[in-house]
């Protein structure tokens, strides 16, 4: 290995091709890569939502989405032709290195085997296999590490330094302004408290249970005075109406009417957000607005949790956990927790934080 190599990096492919919440705690690595080598081209790969995050990363100048087959769940037909398409146009792209961003679960010797063939000559990945793709090769850390360390313990292991440790993203002003023309429009001045919640994610074993989280979100509606924006993807707009409704004045629907960074914008304005372990999670921990948070038994806190912005999470330990099940096969044990319980820690969250606010309960 050659730390020299590595310094003389100038078109850089990352890789992390997981969902919009990975992509985002990649944020101190890339802002490590770009601070010790501000002169390199860093081409982000990532999944086609994923791939959404880097508007929110000034450090990628060019993104590259695509659905990779080896992290596909059942919707990709194999097809060489595809693949051999990945590859041409990796090679012809010429990149110096590859950075290869993964999960305590995963490989990575399927992206360098991709990396080999394109041709790029410096390949860095971290693997608890012995493979012979890479040409930098780390051994795993603890599964308990959590990710944004992993991915600093990647870059750092090649001589590039790493300043600050905390997400971090970079709102564009066009996204703030058009979240505050969806607030004005809902009746809220730019300067207007809310709440935010965020009742889903992908993964069903994520999920609180909606009826309570709507309770929860109106009691603290009650309690402050504050309206409830309510956010989320356009396919979550049918299985919201009764949490809307269960909200009535107090909710402001904005389910499926933003784009991510918009989304972000919302986020750094609110004085409190609700939800589960999603990427709304780590968008209040980048933009440190303080956070009550669902977290289910799925995954070990220690490799998602919130480090910098304030937060509370609940859950209930199981036996179960983590089990990364995608569906709960038991009752959801894990989240059995009253809205009482999670109003209690949003009220203690705005009270530690009145003193940085013109308005608390």
């Amino acid at each position: 290995m050659s730390y020299l190599k590595w310094a003389e990096a100038r078109n850089i492919l990352v890789m992390r091709l997981d969902n919009i919440g990975d992509v985002i705690m990649t944020s101190p690595a890339l802002r490590a890569i770009k601070d010790n080598l501000p002169d390199c081209r860093l081409t982000l790969m990532a999944s086609p939502g994923g791939a959404l995050a880097a508007s929110l990363l000034p450090w990628i100048d060019e993104v590259f989405p695509w659905r990779v087959l080896w992290q596909d769940l059942g919707k990709l037909e194999f097809d060489p032709r595809r693949e051999w398409e990945l590859v041409t146009t990796l090679l012809n792209r010429a990149f110096d290195a590859v950075i290869i961003f993964t999960s305590f679960s995963q490989s990575p010797h399927p992206a360098g085997l991709l990396g080999m063939l394109a041709g790029i000559p410096l390949r860095l990945g971290e693997s608890k296999e012995a493979g012979s793709v890479l040409t930098t090769e780390i051994a795993a850390a603890a599964d308990e590490m959590h990710q944004v360390e992993r991915n600093l313990r990647l870059v750092e292991f090649v001589g590039l330094q790493a300043d600050d440790r905390s997400l971090t993203i970079q709102i564009p002003e066009n996204a703030q302004h058009s979240a505050v023309i969806h607030l004005q429009k809902q009746g809220l001045g730019p300067t207007s408290p809310y709440l935010l919640w965020n009742p889903w994610t992908s993964c069903p074993s994520r999920n609180y249970d909606p009826d309570r989280f709507a309770a929860a979100a109106k009691q603290l509606a009650q309690l402050t005075g504050w309206p409830v924006v309510v956010t989320g993807v356009a396919k979550d707009r049918d299985r919201s109406e009764p949490l809307l409704a269960a909200l009535g004045t107090y909710g402001i629907n904005l389910i499926g009417a933003t784009s991510l960074p918009e989304m972000a914008a919302l986020v750094s304005a609110a004085r409190l957000v609700l939800t589960n372990n999603t990427s709304t999670m780590h968008l209040a921990d980048a933009t440190r607005t303080p956070s009550v948070v669902l977290f289910a038994g799925t995954e070990y806190e220690s490799q998602w949790r919130p480090r910098h912005g304030p937060s509370r999470l609940l859950r209930r330990p199981t036996l179960c956990s983590p089990c990364y099940a995608f569906t709960c096969p038991y009752n959801l044990e894990c989240l059995e927790i009253p809205p009482e319980e999670v109003v209690a820690a949003g009220l203690e969250l705005l009270h530690q934080s009145q003193g940085t606010t013109g308005d608390h309960p």
